[in-house]
């Protein structure tokens, strides 16, 4: 399991588009991904880390400014693991590897967004000890979206 580095852009990118088409949600392509992902790595607010050789996972996490916390909160923003590759271990390194990298950056939480049909995503998180639900009163945690994109 390692870092991502810019150069691994179009790898990560690949892996994303492959996520993607897998189910049914709509892509920008590689191309696109690339792209976008060349500028973000290169920024320390982002960072990936890839499993396999060649790579046949991928975890990608943005930082943002907390108020209630010294450090960062993360949201892994996407986890992937090819289907052949799954039930191998592969994922379960590449969120150690994540949850390491974390802390190194002295990062305060995590969050993940897990849809509600996925399941055996929400058993794989929390066998790694997340939670659904907020630590300090126990209540079951909510995701809401707006997409501003199109919007007039």
């Amino acid at each position: 399991m390692r870092r991502a580095e810019v150069s691994d852009a179009v790898t990560v990118a690949e892996l994303l588009h492959a996520f993607n088409t897998e189910f049914d949600t709509e892509t920008p392509g590689v191309e696109v991904l690339a792209a976008r992902l060349r500028m973000l790595l290169d920024e320390p607010l982002t960072f990936a880390v890839l499993g396999g050789s060649p790579a046949t996972g991928v975890a990608l996490v943005t930082l943002r400014p907390n108020v209630w916390s010294d450090g960062p909160v993360a949201l892994l923003d996407e986890m992937y693991v090819e289907p052949e590759q799954r039930g191998s271990g592969i994922g379960s390194a590449i969120l150690r590897r994540m949850v390491e990298i974390c802390r190194e950056l002295g990062v305060a939480a995590i969050e993940i967004n897990v849809d509600e049909s996925d399941a055996a995503a929400m058993r794989f998180y929390e066998r790694h000890g997340f939670s659904g639900t907020d630590p300090d009163s126990g209540e079951r945690a909510f995701y809401f979206y707006r997409a501003l994109e199109g919007e007039g």
